[in-house]
């Protein structure tokens, strides 16, 4: 092995020590729980207006996240707090935590996903709706402009 592939090898592995170890993105800012909160409450209630079935769905899916999320934390302060000599012990635990915590989240994305393409239909059929109706307002238009000039 060269020294280049050496360091490489040496980079990548701190890199994975690092990943593992680190909360996702989500938790590296700076959040207002009380402000995410009242979103997510109005947000399940515009759901729940919409759709109960799918207000239903979303929370079952945020709880799940929401869980996956605490896990996740919990298996990581612990691997942290353990030396490097456990570490090896604790890394399936913590690889099992953020596997649920992927699943978890892109759930929710999938949710939200199908939500945006159904209301993105809707809005192109009542987009064609209105071209329609602009259609039909020129035709008029000329009509009445050609009784005005008495064609």
């Amino acid at each position: 092995m060269t020294a280049r592939e050496s360091r490489a090898m040496r980079v990548g592995a701190a890199l994975v020590a690092v990943l593992a170890t680190s909360p996702p993105l989500a938790f590296a800012q700076e959040r207002n729980p009380a402000a995410d909160d009242e979103r997510d409450r109005a947000f399940v209630e515009a759901l729940r207006r919409e759709d109960p079935g799918d207000a239903a769905r979303y929370t079952e899916l945020r709880d799940a996240r929401r869980n996956a999320i605490a896990e996740l934390q919990k298996v990581q302060a612990r691997y942290g707090a353990a030396g490097p000599e456990l570490r090896p012990l604790l890394l399936p635990q913590l690889k099992e935590a953020q596997r649920r915590y992927a699943e978890s989240s892109l759930a929710v994305l999938d949710f939200l996903d199908a939500r945006d393409r159904r209301a993105l239909a809707r809005y192109e059929d009542e987009i064609g709706r209105i071209k329609a109706l602009l259609d039909e307002h020129v035709r008029t238009r000329t009509d009445l402009e050609k009784l005005r000039r008495g064609e």
